[in-house]
């Protein structure tokens, strides 16, 4: 052991931005949800954006829509999540590699969550839609990859984050244009999936680095006592 603290995937210098915007994202997140539970129709906001159809984008651009809603299949997902792990390993940084894990499987638990719990549709009654899944795990990867390279690049609380909210704005408005591209969201849908994923991600970091310094204190404790 070197005695060094591991490093923290929620840097401190930015859990009072961060801790702030996530509850805005939360209030968002519920504010939507209440407006639309049990709609089955485009709300005011959707139709002046768009009303989602299967025909909204056309090749070439239906085929990057396709290739961006794949990453959010199981399919695309696991191998997105396979590699988000390794690289973590890679760079000797295993509660990031935690925090991969466990910020995919609340960002998309909750949205799983939401979607029963709201009740709105698209495309039929089967078609569960508020808060888009897909959104919230592509914005989920997006600030996750931030907050490792702000710790990793020691970048201070107004450019970290700035880093964080622009690669969530990135991820999750590319993310979003392909749901609502492919009429499989409306795009209210798409907001909440975001909204969802800033709520739940930056959270979900300050419980890993939580849990992993309470093992640490514990592991050299348990050192001390031995060394008596």
């Amino acid at each position: 052991m070197t005695g060094r603290p591991a490093p923290a995937v929620l840097p401190p210098s930015l859990r009072p931005w961060l801790g702030l915007i996530a509850t805005l994202a939360a209030l968002m997140v519920v504010a939507l949800g209440v407006l639309y539970a049990g709609h089955g129709e485009p709300g005011r906001v959707d139709r002046w954006i768009i009303r989602p159809t299967a025909d909204s984008v056309r090749p070439p651009w239906r085929h990057v829509a396709l290739a961006l809603d794949f990453l959010g299949e199981p399919a695309g997902s696991a191998m997105l999540i396979v590699v988000g792990v390794a690289g973590c390993l890679l760079l000797r940084h295993p509660r990031a590699a935690v925090l991969v894990v466990a910020g995919v499987g609340m960002a998309v638990g909750t949205t799983t969550l939401l979607k029963h719990l709201v009740g709105r549709t698209i495309h039929g009654a089967g078609n569960l839609s508020y808060p888009s899944g897909h959104t919230a795990f592509f914005t989920a990867l997006a600030l996750m990859a931030a907050l490792l390279a702000t710790g990793r690049l020691g970048l201070g609380r107004t450019a970290g984050t700035s880093l964080v909210l622009a690669a969530a704005l990135v991820a999750g408005a590319a993310m979003g244009w392909a749901q609502v591209a492919l009429g499989a969201h409306y795009p209210t849908d798409v907001l909440g999936g975001w909204c969802t994923a800033l709520a739940v991600i930056p959270a979900t970091a300050w419980l890993v680095d939580r849990m992993a310094d309470r093992m640490t204190d514990r592991t050299a404790d348990a050192g001390r006592l031995e060394r008596r």
